[in-house]
């Protein structure tokens, strides 16, 4: 029997074979969960395994139904019709029957909680619900089915890259789409070929996106379906509670655009958008948006194909909290629906495009996923106009917006096609002077694995960004800072320092820029700093040039100076580092200047008596109140006074 071919049983599978031995069975689920493979098997186990199984049409009254005189063992009935219900006695009559003919009988009834609940009370019986095995399980019973050599198993599975087998085998994937994941196996097994993951990812993909068609036919008159569908595919992975706000926002701003049925005065059947109805106008019937018990999330997840994963901890915010993601059975589902739906329904770009605008700017959460989505929208629609929806989001007055469209830059930016329109407009963005949250959208992208991948494109945009940090320009300089700090912790530190290095020497506002990005520096990465000072080269006369410039400016102290005792601390866990130390406050203590006076006088008062260079710092403030002459330390070339 090949339902029973690589069978995995359930954990109510014995209770199920307890239950049919009063002659009938029913049992329910969800589609795709393997009933009629679980039910076959159930009689296959409770006849002795005979083969004698009959199918039993679900328009049969089975108030007439009399068990075949070919002896069968076992019947399944793969549904039930309204126009034949069952009775109580009924029940009793057929368990008779199938008594006499030692038989036993599987009614499969379709995923319908009021049906269930109606049998339930009406008939005293106990549907049994099918739950699938865990996905592993199914895996592996099927893939000992398909590939019998044990050895060849083994090499085919050690061929996949660590972890790719959980990953493919996510929690709530169905019976019949492992089954597709062991037919690929086995095919490759076959052929003699090693499967490759990033081909079973390309085929399971295929495989989701044959079915988009049918979904969004199966969702086309439901509009509460199509809302949380989008929201599922944009916001896959986040706490269900998310998916479905965002899905109630997505129905009101869409105003009866994903109503199918309008009524005849015009109004959408939804309600909520559209004129009042007129007098003596019968507007067609239809859903009402506003009842708050429309749909439960169970019902919207299996009309959309999706689950709700088990609970995970997650930190945010300076507290930990828990949330349940919301993950499609399918891999590659989310993607599939969006490219699809964006290239086939034309007017939908806008309606998603005004959606993922109007995040609310207090969720910082959204603004990655929705920026993903934005920029492989623009490989979907591509064209001379492919960064259309991105542009409206990058001169947005909500930074969320200009968050949003940083994050699709840098993923359009990953299509070789797109990466030079993306450059072209960021170059031409970064020198907009009047538009300070188009140059503000330039730092945030910097910001990204766009800015990490080509420094010295990133480090030409964010000087062309900069206009300093007076008044409304303070937002746009904080987002080059930031970027400058997020290129130098990317790797790019020699990159960086020399050219904040050369826009020192300049004046204006790159000096500006590049002092007043030094302090974030000086915190990210101090053993690179370290290095630099023991080398008693260029780059170390460098460093101690820009810190007493940033100790001497007013703004720029606190900073500079916090980075320096923190340097000072950390020393006591490195050799390094207090010799680094020993180098910068040696050469500094050459100039006594008004900001090199201050920093003394912090570490000379510190609370930490064991301070690395608190000697330095000492003696120098010693010097300074006698009068001592400065003694240049021939040794170091950093006592040259800049």
């Amino acid at each position: 029997m090949e339902a029973g071919t690589g069978f995995a049983e359930p954990d109510w599978f014995p209770a199920a074979l307890e239950e049919l031995d009063s002659g009938v069975l029913f049992l329910t689920g969800e589609p795709g969960t393997g009933r009629r493979t679980a039910a076959l098997n159930l009689l296959h186990r409770h006849s002795g395994h005979s083969m004698d199984l009959r199918a039993v049409d679900s328009d049969v009254n089975l108030g007439t139904w009399q068990p075949s005189r070919e002896q069968a063992r076992g019947y399944l009935v793969d549904g039930l019709l309204p126009r034949h219900p069952l009775k109580r006695g009924l029940i009793s009559a057929l368990r008779r029957l199938l008594g006499e003919a030692k038989a036993r009988m599987v009614i499969v009834l379709p995923n319908d909680p009021g049906l269930v609940r109606g049998l339930t009370r009406d008939l005293h019986v106990r549907p049994i619900v099918c739950t699938p095995p865990p996905a592993r399980a199914v895996f592996d019973a099927r893939l000992e089915a398909a590939v019998a050599n044990p050895a060849q198993r083994r090499d085919m599975l050690a061929a996949l890259p660590p972890g790719a087998l959980d990953e493919l085998l996510s929690p709530g994937l169905h019976p019949a789409q492992v089954a597709e994941l062991v037919a690929m196996m086995a095919e490759a097994v076959e052929k003699e070929v090693a499967p490759s993951l990033a081909g079973i990812r390309e085929r399971l993909s295929f495989l989701a996106e044959e079915e988009v068609p049918d979904l969004l036919k199966r969702l086309r008159d439901d509009s509460d379906g199509l809302a949380f569908l989008l929201a599922a595919c944009v916001f896959e992975g986040l706490d269900h509670r998310i998916v479905r706000e965002e899905a109630e926002r997505l129905l009101v701003l869409a105003e009866g655009r994903l109503d199918s049925v309008r009524a005849e005065n015009g109004e959408h059947t939804g309600g909520g958008g559209g004129p009042g109805t007129s007098e003596g106008a019968r507007p067609t019937p239809g859903p009402n948006p506003q009842f708050v018990f429309r749909r439960s999330l169970d019902e919207l997840l299996g009309v959309v194909g999706a689950r709700r994963d088990a609970k995970e901890l997650h930190t945010g915010g300076g507290f930990p909290y828990a949330v349940e993601p919301v993950r499609f059975t399918r891999h590659g589902q989310s993607e599939a629906v969006l490219g699809h739906v964006w290239r086939q329904y034309g007017h939908l770009s806008g309606l998603l495009t005004d959606w993922m605008d109007s995040i609310p700017p207090n969720e910082r959460d959204l603004a990655w996923p929705v920026g993903r989505v934005m920029g492989r929208a623009a490989s979907w629609g591509g064209g001379r106009r492919a960064l259309v929806h991105i542009r409206k989001l990058a001169e947005s007055e909500r930074r969320t917006s200009r968050t949003i469209a940083a994050t699709a830059l840098g993923m359009a930016a990953e299509d070789p096609v797109l990466a030079g329109e993306v450059k072209y407009r960021l170059r031409q963005w970064s020198w907009q002077v009047q538009s300070r949250w188009l140059r503000s959208t330039v730092a945030y992208t910097c910001e990204t694995g766009f800015g990490a991948s080509r420094p010295d494109l990133a480090l030409s945009l964010l000087h062309g960004a900069y206009r300093g940090m007076e008044g409304e320009e303070r937002e746009v300089g904080m987002a080059v800072r930031r970027a400058l700090g997020f290129l130098f912790a990317s790797g790019s530190q020699d990159t960086v320092f020399r050219q904040l290095s050369e826009w020192s020497g300049r004046g204006g506002l790159d000096a500006g820029l590049a002092l007043g990005t030094l302090p974030l520096l000086l915190h990210e990465d101090a053993p690179w700093f370290a290095a630099r000072l023991l080398e008693n080269g260029e780059v170390g006369d460098d460093v101690i040039r820009l810190v007493r410039r940033a100790l001497d400016d007013k703004e720029l102290f606190d900073p500079t100076s916090r980075a320096l005792v923190s340097w000072c601390r950390s020393a006591a866990w490195s050799e390094d580092q207090r010799r680094a130390v020993d180098v910068v406050l040696s050469a500094l203590a050459q100039d006594m200047r008004h900001g090199v006076l201050r920093l003394f006088v912090d570490i000379d008062r510190h609370e930490d008596k064991a301070l690395a260079g608190r000697n330095i710092a000492g003696a120098a403030l010693d010097n300074w109140r006698n009068g001592v002459p400065r003694q240049t330390d021939s040794a170091h070339s950093y006592g040259r006074t800049p």
